[in-house]
């Protein structure tokens, strides 16, 4: 039997130490997770605000402001003012219909206000720009000049004179003083 209590006292030394780290376990084991978790949340916060800060920084830096208002943009709070040309005499032409109608369009041509090289430029060219608009009226039809289509016609001229007929001065808007289509019978 004494064997038998040797195997007793040594199990019963086991469950007692086992009982002892369970009790010390316990705050003394959760310390070290808690401040695991602590440090964690510690770094993501100033990871965060590091990034915060410095895309602030990049974000404030100055320059000019990547939003751009056109020119025709009803939240524009004064309307530009322009200076203007007149081209002359009306030029009259005829459309490219079957049946051709007869045009007579005086017009003028606005660009910013004070620019003299704009202004010496349209000048200089004016018998040039009359011949831009009779040939530009001559390939239209009748239908293309109703009222209804004069925004579109004014875009289309303003886009042409600046890309293809002006190196200078930039067209900022179109007046049509007169744009007659008669039928020519």
């Amino acid at each position: 039997m004494a064997e038998t209590d040797d195997v007793n006292l040594d199990e019963e030394e086991q469950t007692e130490e086992a009982d002892q780290k369970k009790k010390k376990g316990g705050l003394g084991a959760l310390l070290p997770t808690i401040l695991k978790f602590a440090a964690i949340g510690l770094g993501a916060l100033v990871f965060i605000v590091t990034v915060s800060v410095v895309t602030y920084m990049l974000m404030s830096r100055g320059g000019q402001s990547q939003t751009v208002i056109p020119e025709n943009s009803p939240y524009m709070s004064t309307r530009p003012e322009y200076s203007t040309k007149n081209l002359g005499a009306p030029v009259r032409t005829s459309t490219k219909d079957e049946i051709p109608y007869s045009v007579v369009v005086d017009m003028r041509i606005a660009y910013d206000l004070n620019d003299n090289a704009a202004n010496t430029e349209l000048t200089s060219r004016t018998e040039e720009l009359r011949d831009f608009v009779r040939s530009y009226f001559r390939n239209k039809t009748a239908a293309e000049l109703q009222p209804e289509n004069e925004g579109r016609l004014k875009r289309d001229i303003i886009e042409l004179l600046n890309t293809r007929y002006l190196n200078v001065a930039k067209v900022r808007a179109i007046y049509f003083d007169q744009l007659d289509v008669m039928s020519s019978q």
